[in-house]
């Protein structure tokens, strides 16, 4: 049963085009994943499903309420966690989550149990009366998660929810947000473009300047590559990529300081590369295929990722020398 259903939908702002004419649907109790760069149509989209902003053209329901004429039942159908922070430093996370059982209306003999409940599912039943304002940034992202299930959304809507986290804290966040499908029977909804957050999904959409271009599960997204990524950077690229077509007929993509290589069998590959090029390897590393490879695949280039281990992809170079 689709608890999200969007059709033709179309977001301008004058001219452009933000969000253009995507349609998708997300199954009850799916983590689905929206993920894309920077001014993809990312929040967009998710500001137009929680009724913040009206379409311009199209339709889009959710839990089976239309965003733009029952904003009031879709509202009630929902929660929330944005990109930015949210929380009242001057109230305890108590507080916060009964002003919220408050303003849903939820029964008070029901948000009081709920509460409890919620603060244990993040952790932070010991901090139940402490002031936000004493809480890390990843406490506090747990708490806005627990703030958004109070009333018992049919989705919960997370948007880029780990933005600005360390590492360590973005892990722990995501230990809570992996666990609540079930916990909570709710269908969660990520926007991100962090591709190792984009793997916990069921099915992702790829968008990219407001169309979606491919939309599966990530197994089968990383099929439409189907090969090994090698990654390369030499002592003259332009010349490299250049003999790269000629003697092999790769097209290498150029990212930064590197060539990036579709290639079958790439272990065997890479050896033969660094013996047959005119031009000195400086680094070079071969791995299977991720979601950044898929969308680089699909557009011709990466997805910048700010919040991205740094000890991730091709940091995890082999230095050789020659």
């Amino acid at each position: 049963m689709n608890v999200i259903e969007v059709k033709g939908l179309v977001k301008k702002f004058g001219s452009f085009r933000a969000v253009d004419n995507i349609s998708f649907e997300v199954d009850s109790g799916e983590f689905f994943g929206f993920l894309g760069p920077n001014g993809a149509g990312k929040t967009t989209t998710i500001n137009i499903l929680t009724t913040l902003l009206k379409p311009t053209e199209g339709r889009a329901l959710v839990a089976g309420h239309d965003v733009s004429r029952e904003k009031h039942k879709v509202r009630k159908s929902i929660g929330i966690v944005f990109q930015e922070g949210s929380l009242d430093d001057s109230l305890t996370a108590f507080e916060h989550l009964k002003f919220h059982g408050v303003f849903y209306d939820v029964p008070k003999k029901v948000y009081r149990a709920r509460i409890e409940e919620l603060l244990e599912i993040v952790g932070l039943e010991d901090r139940r009366n402490s002031l936000v304002k004493t809480f890390s940034g990843g406490m506090r992202r747990r708490l806005e998660i627990a703030r958004g299930l109070i009333h018992r959304p049919r989705v919960l809507f997370l948007d880029e929810p780990t933005l600005g986290l360390d590492v360590q804290t973005r892990i722990l966040v995501w230990d809570y947000i992996r666990s609540l499908g079930q916990r909570e029977d709710v269908t969660i909804f990520l926007t991100t473009h962090n591709m190792e957050e984009a793997e916990f999904a069921d099915r992702i959409a790829v968008i990219d300047h407001g169309n979606i271009i491919a939309l599966d599960t990530p197994a089968n997204l990383k099929k439409l590559v189907g090969k090994d990524i090698v990654m390369v950077q030499t002592a003259h690229n332009a010349q490299a990529k250049k003999e790269i077509k000629e003697r092999w007929n790769v097209e290498a993509k150029e990212i930064d300081e590197h060539l990036v290589l579709e290639i079958e069998n790439g272990p065997e590959f890479t050896p033969v590369l660094v013996r047959e090029l005119s031009v000195a390897v400086e680094a070079i590393s071969t791995r299977g295929v991720t979601l950044e490879d898929v969308f680089l695949h699909l557009t011709g280039r990466s997805i910048r990722d700010e919040g991205r281990d740094p000890e991730s992809g091709f940091q995890r170079k082999l230095k050789i020398g020659r």
